[in-house]
């Protein structure tokens, strides 16, 4: 009885060394979203989770020119005024920037972050990943967005992404099954998150997926679509995202702060939700893209590109494209059109990050959010944000700002 019951211990306590980091990071992700800790985690994903070496800020920090400006009272949502100061606070605001014309009117931190904090972006990392994917093709590292996957990636022959058009993974198109509803936790992105947990490769997570409809024919989202995307870039630059996100963007819009991804344990950077960095240069990257590319006089993204990513082309990529779409909003190249008018575009992320642009108004938007709330009211969450930007971009407007 001795032996067996040492035989055990031995069993229980090698189990526990083989086991235990990955039950330490599961515990990680489940309690990421916490109400008391969420704010505080949004800010520490470093210490949380495997990260990548930093991503170096500028040279020449660029530092926005500051007006004095209030932000309206209130703002207009289904033809009601609201309290702005409260819908920022009801989705727990971390941090709000408005450029106006390239100035800075109006920035402040909420819930312990500050100008330096490096809050995850989430999904605005894929319309950063956008902006890349853009340059790469300039380059001609792509020839061309009609290209099928299995062109640059040899090893996903035999996948459900092996015949898939980039094009069509830039628009949410692939055909890719994919339930991305983070309330399910047996939804397909919540077994990705589960499964990067305990060490399984981005690559191989995604080599799982299966083909179950007509590519670019419907707008569905799938996260794993712009990882598949992220992993061409590496391929065809023959670098890691971040060295490529650094010497094409970071290094030359005066980034003020260093950056990291999420990354697995091969290494690889988390192209579809993983990037961290502080709301200024998020900001910045916004302004990017207003100017149509442009920074300082130096063309960085192609202009072409940057009018593809919010213009959607096909009825499926069209806001509110009923039984063509499983989305309200429009989809370009991995930026969201929110529609009526077609106008103004944004990226966004799970738990409310944004990135909004209106080239009309010329203004632009940055803002990070902790919203413990988001997966339960995630439609009205993004619904009202358009609504505030919007109402602040009016405003602007109607004060004749120069």
């Amino acid at each position: 009885m001795t032996k067996l019951f040492i035989a055990i211990l031995v069993i229980f306590f090698t189990g526990l060394i083989i086991y235990s980091p990955n039950i330490v990071r599961l515990y990680k992700l489940a309690t990421l979203y916490n109400e008391k800790s969420i704010a505080k985690n949004f800010i520490n994903i470093d210490k949380l989770f495997e990260t990548s070496i930093p991503i170096p800020a500028s040279e020449s920090p660029y530092i926005f020119n500051k007006k004095d400006f209030d932000l309206p009272e209130s703002y207009e949502f289904e033809g009601e005024a609201f309290n702005l100061q409260d819908g920022l606070d009801h989705f727990h605001t971390d941090g709000l920037i408005v450029l106006h014309d390239g100035e800075m009117l109006y920035e402040n931190y909420w819930n312990g972050n500050s100008k330096d904090s490096k809050h995850i972006a989430f999904s605005v990392s894929k319309s950063i990943l956008s902006a890349l994917f853009g340059i790469a093709v300039e380059e001609g590292l792509i020839e061309s967005i009609d290209d099928e996957v299995s062109k640059y990636l040899d090893d996903f022959a035999d996948t459900g992404y092996e015949n898939v058009k980039i094009k069509n993974l830039l628009q949410m198109s692939s055909g890719i099954e994919f339930n991305e509803d983070y309330e399910d936790q047996n939804s397909d992105i919540n077994k990705f998150g589960r499964a990067t947990a305990i060490g399984t490769p981005f690559r191989k997570f995604a080599k799982s997926l299966k083909n179950g409809r007509e590519q670019g024919t419907y707008n569905h989202y799938v996260s794993l679509d712009t990882q598949v995307l992220g992993m061409i870039i590496e391929s065809v630059t023959d670098m890691p995202l971040r060295d490529y996100l650094y010497k094409r963007i970071w290094s030359k819009i005066g980034t003020e702060n260093e950056a990291y991804y999420i990354v697995d344990r091969t290494g690889t950077d988390m192209a579809l939700g993983g990037l961290n960095a502080s709301l200024r240069d998020f900001a910045k990257f916004g302004q990017l893209y207003l100017n149509e590319g442009s920074w300082e006089g130096e063309q960085i993204i192609p202009r072409a590109w940057v009018n593809q990513s919010h213009t959607p082309d096909a009825p499926h990529l069209m806001p509110n494209a009923g039984e063509l779409s499983s989305n309200e909003w429009g989809y370009g190249y991995q930026w969201w059109v929110p529609g009526d008018p077609l106008t103004d575009y944004t990226a966004h992320g799970i738990f409310n990050q944004f990135i909004y642009i209106d080239p009309i108004s010329k203004v632009v938007i940055a803002k990070t959010s902790s919203n413990y709330r988001f997966r339960s009211e995630r439609e009205y969450s993004k619904a009202v944000h358009i609504a505030m930007f919007r109402s602040i971009a009016s405003y602007i407007i109607s004060k004749d700002i120069n």
